[in-house]
């Protein structure tokens, strides 16, 4: 992700005025999973993206939004959909990339963390348009919260594609175990509650948006940084 030009500011202020406008209502949490033990606190500190990460658009984007999120989780459904309207609209042109990871909150929905292996089993198998794929299918399909039958995973995997022996094969060696468990660890040490959480990186900064916000308020978002080019820092979204 380039350095470009650094954000300070002003972008409190322009992010202050669109909680005023009540466009961010993070404090209740009506759209996100409900929250693990103990109060939730500013994001930061999340590994920067890498090569090993599953990005969706230009990974040089000016604005990257990292999404942890849990395959089971109702708003993460919602808001997964939002994402890819915020890519249509933001990623073509290289204005701003969303990178997924995994935050399976087992203590709610049991079988995400096997679903989140899953999806890295496809990376595995077909790369990063496989992940893509995977994902956007376990979300069409899952009824969320625990319902879906884990049996279908493999059928997934040959929608999208990939070999279903081969796929079965990596699924019940649980390969990925240790890095679905790093990014929930990632997510949760940074102050991460709930599902979907959001970290929005520009250069060097990071800040946090939670819930399944919807594309009217991530638009919000987004421009407030794009027109804000010319400062540093990026504003705390809270």
């Amino acid at each position: 992700m380039p350095e470009e030009k650094k954000y300070t500011i002003p972008l409190a202020i322009v992010a202050a005025g669109i909680l005023i406008a009540g466009a961010i209502y993070l404090t209740n949490r009506p759209n996100s999973a409900p929250l693990l033990g103990g109060d939730s606190k500013d994001t930061v500190g999340v590994p920067v993206v890498s090569a090993d990460d599953h990005i969706l658009g230009n990974p040089d984007a000016k604005i990257v939004i990292v999404e942890y999120s849990d395959f089971e989780c109702p708003y993460c459904k919602v808001f997964h959909k939002t994402m890819h309207q915020v890519i249509d609209a933001y990623g073509k042109d290289g204005k701003v990339a969303w990178v997924y990871r995994h935050f399976p909150i087992e203590q709610l929905h049991s079988k995400a963390k096997k679903e989140a292996q899953a999806s890295e089993c496809a990376a595995e198998l077909g790369g990063n348009t496989a992940f893509w794929a995977y994902a956007d299918r376990l979300f069409e399909v899952t009824p969320s919260n625990d319902n879906l039958d884990l049996a279908l995973l493999p059928t997934i995997a040959e929608e999208v594609g990939l070999d279903k022996a081969a796929f079965e094969s990596c699924l019940a060696s649980t390969r990925h175990t240790d890095t679905v468990d790093k990014q929930y660890a990632d997510i949760v040490s940074a102050g991460g509650r709930g599902t979907p959480h959001n970290v929005v990186m520009v250069g060097g900064e990071q800040a946090s948006i939670e819930g399944a916000q919807t594309y009217a308020t991530m638009r919000q978002v987004i421009e407030a940084l794009l027109n804000n080019s010319d400062t540093q820092g990026i504003p705390a979204l809270r």
